[in-house]
């Protein structure tokens, strides 16, 4: 078997972290959980990332990162369907590909106290969708509603170990659905 990178066994140590983090939360997830899920000794895990604190830290960062790249990909585009229908698009190819880190992103809607940056997580995504969540509440949560089902959809599709190419339009139409836009 070729031998793993750094960058390659940190990327995987992040997700797996990162899920279970989004599973259990921070004080819930233990150091010993963690190595475990990608298969090393505390100590070996502790050689990647010197403590719970940095790894969980470094899983949120990576999850912000992801989000400012999506942002940063379709700000260019001016607001409507095709933005949003774009920004769905790379969300998904991140879940299918990094089921972790979006699973640790979209905690912060649903546990707000293990995140003190939820507004900046928020914020983003409102960039990302061009959306006033105060203003309009209906399509602020037809957006959760979109982003909750892609969440769910690309964690199962994950677990289920099928064909990501099978799963990524049948999730894509579900989350447009959810948008209340009609397929293109």
């Amino acid at each position: 078997m070729p031998r793993q990178h750094k960058a390659e066994v940190d990327e995987r140590i992040l997700d797996a972290a990162a899920a279970l983090f989004a599973r259990h939360g921070f004080e819930q997830t233990s150091l010993k959980s963690l190595a475990d899920a990608v298969g090393l000794s505390k100590a070996g895990l502790l050689h990647h990332f010197p403590s719970k604190e940095a790894l969980f830290e470094a899983a949120w960062e990576q999850s912000r990162v992801l989000c400012r790249h999506v942002v940063e990909l379709v700000s260019p585009m001016p607001a409507g369907p095709a933005r949003e229908r774009r920004s769905l698009e790379l969300l998904t190819d991140y879940a299918l590909d990094r089921p972790g880190m979006v699973s640790l992103l979209f905690r912060s809607m649903t546990a707000p106290d293990e995140d003190p940056q939820q507004a900046q997580d928020e914020l983003l995504l409102n960039e990302m969708f061009v959306i006033d969540p105060q203003a309009e509440l209906p399509r602020a949560i037809r957006i959760v509603g979109a982003l909750s089902a892609m969440a769910v959809l690309t964690l199962l599709a994950n677990q289920e170990g099928g064909d990501k190419t099978t799963w990524r339009p049948l999730i894509l139409a579900t989350c447009y659905d959810a948008l209340g836009h009609r397929e293109a």
